[in-house]
């Protein structure tokens, strides 16, 4: 399972010529945001005489600053997997995930918790959001264990504007239509500048129009140098990746 070009003759999705005006951050462009090398996820078996579950085996992955790159296949292939152990969220049973040249398999739950903070921005499938809180207040919720909350204020602002739901800022999750949750948690995730923006099938349960306006959010990040890994089975949102894995 090695990267390919996503180019494909006649794509569903078409870029947009616009990109969204988000706060930027550059970036330094010397090593692989993400390298994933021989990594291999397994699941014990339901059947205690049975071997493990391999879900994915020596997979291999370089994603660049700047660079789009999109987890492809169908439910069950191992996407969402591969999305946590390059976030740092699950070991894999064997194999090594880098950030930037530095590994983290061999570093403490906590030292990547705290590693992770400043370096992954992770949204997981349906940009799920805290129900008591407002959206701004969500968006705010990384910046509570550093205590800069009052600090980064204007940026939350910023980007819940620039992702066009700054009119939705006081309201609860309950409120806001599916696309603006989903806006939402992206703003939540960027609010740490980080180096790579990790989503799991940020499309899936969307309309096809909102689907596209996070499709456009998820290719302006990346103008600033921060990289996206995406998991997808939707063909546009695969279209619009620089580069595509394909998981049988």
């Amino acid at each position: 399972m090695t990267p390919d070009a996503a180019a494909a003759p006649e794509p569903r999705y078409r870029r947009r010529d616009h990109r969204l005006d988000l706060p930027r951050n550059p970036r330094p462009t010397s090593d692989p945001t993400l390298r994933l090398v021989d990594v291999t996820i397994e699941y014990p078996s339901a059947d205690s005489d049975a071997g493990p579950i391999t879900i994915v085996s020596n997979f291999g992955l370089d994603v660049l600053p700047g660079v789009m790159h999109c987890l492809a296949g169908r439910s069950g292939s191992g996407k969402t997997s591969l999305l946590k152990v390059a976030a740092g969220l699950i070991r894999p049973t064997s194999g090594d995930v880098f950030w930037r040249g530095d590994a983290i398999t061999k570093l403490s739950d906590d030292a990547i918790s705290t590693r992770r903070r400043g370096y992954v921005g992770y949204l997981d499938q349906g940009g799920v959001l805290v129900s008591g809180l407002s959206a701004l207040e969500n968006v705010l919720l990384p910046a509570v264990p550093t205590k800069q909350t009052k600090s980064l204020l204007p940026r939350a602002t910023d980007l819940l504007e620039s992702l066009g739901v700054a009119s939705r800022s006081g309201s609860r999750p309950e409120k806001l239509s599916g696309g603006e949750r989903q806006r939402v948690a992206l703003a939540r995730a960027l609010l740490l500048s980080p180096a790579i923006l990790m989503v799991d099938e940020p499309t899936a349960s969307l309309d096809r129009r909102s689907a596209d306006t996070v499709i456009d959010l998820l290719r302006s990040v990346t103008s600033d140098g921060t990289s996206v890994l995406v998991s997808a089975h939707d063909p546009h949102l695969i279209a619009a990746a620089d580069s595509r894995t394909e998981l049988a």
